[in-house]
């Protein structure tokens, strides 16, 4: 099992440490009301991925904020698959890709974690191994912002604040999305850790 530590270590993006497979994504963040077709959505996609690889999916979420209703969220439904080695992209990315999904971009160092996207509806597929930290702090996050109104309008505001941030260039990078919102996120993740008592 991933230790208290690993769950609320901060992950630090390094560019250099990224393997894209296709061109890093440049649009203009788009920040919609919450639509409850999204669950829907997740449920189809659940269904062609569990369709794709059988016994070998271990568990299957909905994360991200597509998954909290009443949250604002870019249209994209944000999913988390665990296999049993996300790094062994043999045993699970060829089936993936021919059920529709796109393999996009692999992060060695931050838990072998692998990206594919789905266009219709828009999607993007994490890839982990078991007990990793970053589907614990997913799951938390999200079921933290179901349960604290306050923190997901504050969380709902911040997003806002950095689509309107960003958007002032015709075409921004998503990391510079992320980044306008971290503070706010590392400030609900230290309230929900202490409040989990997973930090002191």
């Amino acid at each position: 099992m991933a230790s208290a530590e690993q769950i609320v270590r901060q992950h630090v993006f390094d560019p250099d440490a990224v393997e894209f497979e296709s061109a890093p994504v440049t649009d203009r963040i788009e920040v919609v009301d919450f639509d409850p077709r999204w669950a829907v959505e997740f449920a189809e996609l659940a269904g062609l991925i569990r369709g794709a690889l059988g016994a070998d999916v271990l568990d299957l979420e909905h994360v991200g904020s597509t998954a909290v209703p009443g949250l604002s969220a870019k249209p994209v439904i944000d999913i988390d698959l665990t296999v049993a080695d996300s790094s062994d992209e043999a045993a699970y990315r060829p089936r993936l890709e021919r059920a529709g999904f796109r393999f996009e971009l692999r992060e060695r160092p931050w838990h072998e974690h692998r990206m594919l996207t789905f266009d219709r509806p828009r999607a993007n597929l994490h890839v982990w191994s078991p007990n990793c930290p970053e589907v614990i702090r997913h799951r938390l996050f999200r079921d933290w912002l179901i349960a604290h109104p306050d923190d997901r309008e504050l969380y709902a505001n911040a997003k806002l604040a950095a689509r309107d941030a960003v958007n002032v260039d015709a075409e921004v990078f998503m990391r510079s999305y992320t980044e306008h919102k971290q503070p706010v996120i590392e400030q609900i993740l230290n309230r929900m850790f202490r409040a989990q008592g997973l930090l002191s």
